[in-house]
């Protein structure tokens, strides 16, 4: 473990091994800072923070900090970090509120500088959010998604795996997977036929998602009749992912554009 001689450490908290903490670092107590993670210089975590192996912390982002929320009466909440994490500069996550009691950030994500996590957000796994990216309180972002530069995601909002979402997107409807989001307002512009490439899924895989797709925009039908329609597609993991995502979705989802 190596803290620099003008960091502030508060006794009672939990710091794994070989930590690195810079300089005008503040870490209060109620924290937890798993092995191998390095926070750089004029970072701040606050109480409730759980930061995982391997994470980078730069500088003078904020961590575990109180929810922006005015129903928030001081409860016991906490902001959980996953492994081999990257927090960008003057990236601020709060903590939890009594809605959910916990922000979640999954293990191998990219939150770049200046982006902000609200309270009670639900980050999945390898999630890529740009320069600037605002989530408001309890948005749901699942495994793999892309989330661009600038981009403005309003409250309970979901954004499904694999997605990506165009900068700065206006993010008001629930976003399915394995699709791409752009234009104002947001809508449906395809499949995320690059990123799915990338992460390994094969032609038919990819074609058989535009087929589940195809039955639910471009049937003529209501969401209800579309998505009986696509649940006569062959069986297929991605088919049932996308129509459980579209039939819990609370918001409703992006439309195609007209």
């Amino acid at each position: 473990m190596e803290i620099h001689q003008f960091a502030v450490v508060h006794p009672d908290a939990k710091i794994g091994k070989d930590v690195k903490i810079g300089p005008f670092v503040t870490i209060d107590d109620n924290v937890e800072i798993g092995d191998g993670t390095i926070i750089d210089s004029g970072a701040v975590v606050r109480s409730g923070a759980r930061i995982g192996k391997n994470c980078h912390i730069h500088a003078s982002a904020v961590i575990s900090d109180v929810p922006q929320d005015l129903k928030f009466q001081g409860e016991d909440t906490v902001a959980i970090i996953g492994d081999n994490t990257v927090i960008r500069e003057f990236v601020t996550i709060h903590r939890g509120t009594a809605s959910k009691g916990k922000t979640v950030i999954g293990n191998n994500c990219l939150i770049m500088a200046y982006s902000h996590v609200a309270h009670d957000c639900n980050l999945g796994n390898h999630i890529i959010m740009s320069n600037s990216v605002q989530l408001a309180g309890e948005v749901v972002v699942d495994d793999w998604a892309i989330i661009a530069g600038g981009a403005l995601v309003h409250q309970f909002t979901r954004i499904g795996c694999h997605s990506m979402i165009q900068g700065g997107a206006l993010v008001n409807k629930d976003i399915p997977p394995y699709c791409m989001a752009a234009r104002y307002p947001i809508a449906y512009e395809g499949v995320n036929k690059v990123g799915l490439h990338r992460r390994g899924y094969t032609s038919e895989q990819i074609d058989a998602i535009a087929d589940v797709y195809r039955a639910i925009y471009d049937s003529g039908m209501n969401i209800t009749q579309s998505l009986d329609e696509a649940a006569k597609l062959p069986d297929s993991p991605e088919r049932d992912i996308i129509i459980d995502f579209v039939r819990a979705s609370k918001r409703g989802i992006v439309r195609k554009p007209s």
